[in-house]
């Protein structure tokens, strides 16, 4: 079992619906990281948060999923964020985990942000995805999907909380407060990673891009407004001496979610 699992998420700009610009923009970021076994981008990092589907989707076999596979296996570590993909007739806001051996894994995103319309143009997902990576159990979420703590409970015994995200600035103090309440929920490591900067739509993000340990302790955060390399390392050692002297997810409630 791997003890140790080094996180790195970078906190960007995005290029509004230019996705050659952005996959250019993060290659560059990706050379500067090294020491890392999961990178994590944001949500939509090869568009920005759109609502024109139609424009950019891709299928899974699209330049920005292969650019996922060749970064990925040239680093030798897995890499995830989130894409719009089109799959027959229906657009999807897809978290695409890719393996450093190029295999692929993918969660669709199961809340769409009805205040933006997302559910008119976007098909819900019905599953949800726990990976493991190094032995370690890992669940990928998209963005509102943060304010749902029953689709986040931790019944499948995961170790590590990921949510993506374009976040916007007005609401960021919802974003700081649930990404540590699920942390703490869940007895897990919690990792959210925003974008900075104004898309077309005029939409401000502040970026507060942080990771955060099972007892809700601040092990990595980034300045507001600004872009940067957000890192921590994961023991499981601590994981385990924190469930085991607390054991609150023994005492959790039993449930079923509808489909």
């Amino acid at each position: 079992m791997s003890e140790i699992l080094e996180v790195v998420g970078i906190q960007s700009e995005l290029f509004w619906e230019d996705v050659d610009r952005n996959l250019d923009h993060f290659t560059k970021k990706l050379d500067t990281i090294s020491n890392a076994d999961l990178i994590v981008l944001p949500e939509m990092f090869s568009t920005g948060f759109t609502m024109n589907p139609e424009k950019v989707a891709e299928t899974m076999q699209g330049k920005s999923v292969y650019w996922m596979v060749q970064q990925a296996q040239k680093k030798a570590v897995a890499i995830t964020g989130s894409l719009v993909i089109k799959e027959k007739e229906s657009f999807y806001n897809r978290s695409v985990f890719v393996f450093p051996d190029g295999s692929v894994q993918y969660y669709d995103k199961r809340h769409l942000f009805t205040l933006a319309g997302e559910q008119e143009k976007y098909t819900s997902g019905s599953n949800k995805l726990v990976v493991t990576y190094k032995e370690w159990k890992i669940c990928p979420l998209i963005c509102y999907d943060l304010r749902f703590p029953v689709w986040s409970r931790n019944t499948e015994n995961y170790d590590v909380l990921l949510y993506v995200a374009n976040w916007p600035q007005p609401r960021i103090t919802a974003w700081d407060t649930l990404l540590r309440a699920r942390a703490i929920e869940n007895l897990c490591y919690s990792v959210g990673i925003n974008r900075v900067g104004v898309d077309d739509n005029k939409h401000k993000y502040s970026g507060h891009s942080t990771i955060i340990n099972p007892i809700g302790e601040i092990l990595s955060e980034l300045p507001e407004n600004e872009e940067g390399i957000i890192k921590a390392t994961f023991r499981k050692s601590e994981l385990k001496a924190i469930r085991n002297k607390l054991g609150f997810l023994n005492d959790k409630d039993q449930f079923t979610i509808k489909q």
